[in-house]
Formats: structure tokens, C-alpha cells, sequence
């Protein structure tokens, strides 16, 4: 039977299970073998990981074509305007790729919301402010690069959801195991 873990990796943490000297990785809080991440986060981000023991459901996660949307709540110094935030919605080329379209939306600080370690930088004279984007892939460090192509740089980023997961409950270096009939109920992946 198929196991799906949510994780809700904080800032700091490797999305591998080797170890790395110095680092800390998935197998400093998930004492469970054989899950492995589907899809990933980069160091500096928190937020929501699935794993999962069947590599079909992992790759109907993370595959881009599969079309599961992610939200993430970001940071970013200044605050965006109008302009900028359609320009974040829209294709955005990135150099090497063009980031599909996406939502991108203004928002409070995210409720309940923990402590970053370390803390971002702050600078004294720049504000900061909250924006949620929604994407259907996730390429390496996409979001930084948007936000940052945006003229708006990711001070803090939070993947809060992964199709109908959400981070709902999780605290930072916590994870909640789901069993396979909840997977078929939750799922909006269709038929797996």
C-alpha cells in the first residue's frame, strides 16, 4: 500500500537523504524508510514536501505535465505593483527557459506563520510584502528568479500547497503520513 508523507522542511534543511556534512537532510526528521521526495525545495526555502514509496504517485507529483499546481507564499523586498504582479502572472523568460503562466497575488502576512532561522535580511529603509504564486512546474530556484526578473528579490520563500495538500497543521520539521485511501479521496491527480 502507497504511503504519502507531508513535510513541512524548514529553512536550512538538504531535500535528500544522504548526509552532507554540515547540513541537515530529510533523515534528521523523517525516521521513515524508503520515501523519497517527490519533487524538491532548495535550501533556503521551507515549507511543504511530499514523499511518497511509489514512484508512480512521485512522478505524477513532481512532472510538470501532469499539471498539479503549487502555491507558494513569498517575501519580497518592495511591494509590487499592479504592473509587476501581471508581469509575474504572465510567461516570464528566465534565460535559459520561459516560466509558464502563473497567479500571482498580493496577500497578508500568511497567518500562524513561524519564526524563520535564521532570519532574512532586513533592510532599514526598503519594506517588505507577501505575494502568493501559484505554478504548475517548479523549476530550480524559479520563483527567486520571477521575483527577481520582477525587480522584486525573494527575501523569504514558503511552499504552502501541493495539489490538495497543504501545510495545514504541520509545523516546521514535522510531518504528517497519509494512507492510500486518503490519497484516492484527496487526489485531484485523476487516475493513478
Amino acid at each position: 500500500m502507497a504511503r504519502l508523507l507531508l513535510f513541512n522542511k524548514p529553512c536550512g534543511v538538504l531535500c535528500q537523504f544522504s548526509a552532507s556534512v554540515g547540513k541537515l537532510t530529510l533523515k534528521d526528521f523523517i525516521p521513515i524508510a524508503d520515501v523519497y521526495p517527490a519533487g524538491r525545495l532548495d535550501a533556503d526555502s521551507e515549507g511543504l514536501v511530499a514523499l511518497t514509496d511509489d514512484g508512480k504517485f512521485q512522478h505524477a507529483i513532481s512532472n510538470p505535465k501532469m499539471n498539479l499546481s503549487k502555491s507558494y507564499w513569498v517575501q519580497v523586498e518592495g511591494i509590487p505593483d499592479d504592473a509587476a504582479l501581471q508581469r509575474l502572472g504572465s510567461s516570464v523568460d528566465l534565460g535559459d527557459f520561459v516560466a509558464r503562466s502563473a497567479r500571482a497575488t498580493r496577500i497578508d502576512e500568511p497567518s500562524g506563520l513561524w519564526a524563520r532561522i535564521p532570519p532574512i535580511r532586513m533592510r532599514k529603509n526598503i519594506p517588505t510584502s507577501w505575494i502568493e504564486i501559484d505554478l504548475r512546474e517548479g523549476k530550480n530556484r524559479q520563483i527567486r528568479r520571477m521575483t527577481a526578473a520582477a525587480g522584486y528579490p525573494t527575501l523569504r520563500l514558503i511552499r504552502s500547497r501541493i495539489g490538495p495538500w497543504t501545510l495545514d497543521g504541520i509545523l516546521p520539521g514535522q510531518y504528517l503520513l497519509i494512507d492510500q485511501p486518503q490519497l484516492r479521496i484527496q487526489s485531484d491527480l485523476g487516475n493513478l
